[in-house]
C-alpha cells in the first residue's frame, strides 16, 4: 500500500476531494507517521500498511475528544506497528535467507537531520532488530522522536515508570551494539569510493585495506535473487567473494554512488536496472559491515525518493 493510495482512501472517506479536519491532521503528520512505523518494522511496504490502518481508525474518532492530535496518530501509529512486528517476526522465522531491512532512497534533507539518519541508517535497523517489540518502540519514540514518557505509556499501554525502565534497558542494549563513532558522510563516501575502486578493478590488496579483518557480508536475496545463505565473515573471505561475484555478472555492471537510508551507499546496476543495494557500516574508518539487498520486493521503492521526518 503506497502514499497515494493511503491519502486517495482519506481523501474519499473525508468525502471526496472535500477536506476536513481528521483528513488536514492525517496528512500533515503522515510522512512523521510513516517514519514511526518503518524504524519500528525495517519494512516500508509493512509501514504503508500500517498507515491505512491507522487511517481507518482514525477516521472513526471523535476529533472533539483529541487533545494532541499528533500525539493521538502517533499513538494509533505505535499499537498498529507493535501488532505488525509481531507478525512480522513470526514471517521472518521462514524467510529464505538473512533478513535486511528495506532500502530506502531518501532526500538530501534527512541526512541532514544527523539524529534521523542515524536511526534509519541500516546499521542501526539491524541493532534495532535484537530488541524486543515493546522495547524498540519505546526507544524509537523516545530516542528519535523524543516524546514523554507518559505519552509513551500510552502508545505502548505501559506505565510510566514500567517505560522508564524500558528505555534504560533499550538504551543499554542499543548503545553496546551501535557503531563506536560517529561517522561522517565525507569518511563514509570515501570508504564506499575505496570500496567500488577495488572492487571493480579486482584489487584485493586495495580492497582489504578498506575492510575491517573482522568485517560481515550480509546477503537479502529473500529465495527470489541468489544470495549468500549466511553471513560471510572475514576480510579475505568477503573480499574473495565480492571480487568473484562481480567478475561472474553477465553483461555490463557498474557500482553506482547513491543515497540509502540517510547515508551514502551504492547500487549495483546491472541492464539499466538495480539490482544489488550495498549499505556499509563503518568502524574506526574500516568498513566493518557490508550488507546487500537484492530482494526485487526490497527493491521496488529505490525510483523515488522516500521523505522521512521526525
Amino acid at each position: 500500500m503506497d502514499s497515494e493510495r493511503t491519502e486517495e482512501t482519506a481523501g474519499r472517506t473525508a468525502g471526496g476531494g472535500r477536506t476536513d479536519p481528521a483528513t488536514e491532521a492525517f496528512v500533515a503528520h503522515r510522512n512523521l507517521l510513516f517514519t514511526v512505523a518503518y524504524e519500528m518494522l525495517g519494512s516500508a511496504a509493512d509501514a504503508e500498511d500500517v498507515l491505512q490502518e491507522t487511517w481507518l481508525r482514525w477516521a472513526g474518532v471523535d476529533l472533539a475528544t483529541v487533545r494532541d492530535r499528533r500525539a493521538y496518530l502517533v499513538r494509533i501509529t505505535t499499537r498498529q506497528a507493535l501488532s505488525r512486528l509481531r507478525t512480522l517476526g513470526r514471517r521472518k522465522e521462514s524467510y529464505v535467507g538473512s533478513w535486511l531491512p528495506e532500502p530506502l532512497l531518501t532526500a538530501p534533507d534527512v541526512a541532514e537531520d544527523v539524529e534521523l539518519a542515524d536511526s534509519v541508517s541500516m546499521a542501526m535497523l539491524l541493532v534495532m532488530e535484537t530488541l524486543t517489540p515493546t522495547e524498540r518502540a519505546v526507544f524509537v519514540l523516545r530516542e528519535v522522536f523524543d516524546l514523554g514518557y507518559d505519552e509513551i505509556a500510552e502508545a505502548v499501554e505501559k506505565t510510566p515508570a514500567t517505560v522508564r525502565q524500558v528505555a534504560h534497558r533499550a538504551r543499554a542494549h542499543v548503545a553496546a551494539r551501535r557503531p563506536r563513532g560517529a561517522v561522517s558522510r565525507s569518511e563514509t563516501r570515501e570508504a564506499l569510493d575505496a570500496f567500488r575502486r577495488a572492487v571493480e578493478t579486482g584489487d584485493l590488496q586495495g580492497l582489504l585495506d578498506i575492510l575491517a579483518p573482522d568485517v560481515v557480508l550480509v546477503g537479502d536475496g529473500g529465495g527470489v535473487k541468489q544470495a549468500i545463505l549466511r553471513p560471510v565473515v572475514g576480510a579475505d573471505k568477503v573480499a574473495r567473494l565480492m571480487i568473484g561475484g562481480l567478475s561472474r555478472v553477465p553483461g555490463p555492471a557498474r557500482l553506482r554512488p547513491t543515497e540509502v537510508n540517510g547515508r551514502p551507499a551504492l547500487f549495483l546496476q546491472l541492464d539499466d536496472e538495480i539490482d544489488t543495494v550495498v549499505a556499509v557500516r563503518i568502524d574506526d574508518g574500516l568498513i566493518t559491515g557490508l550488507y546487500a539487498v537484492r530482494n526485487p520486493e526490497k527493491l521496488s521503492r529505490m525510483d523515488r525518493e522516500t521523505a522521512l521526518r521526525r
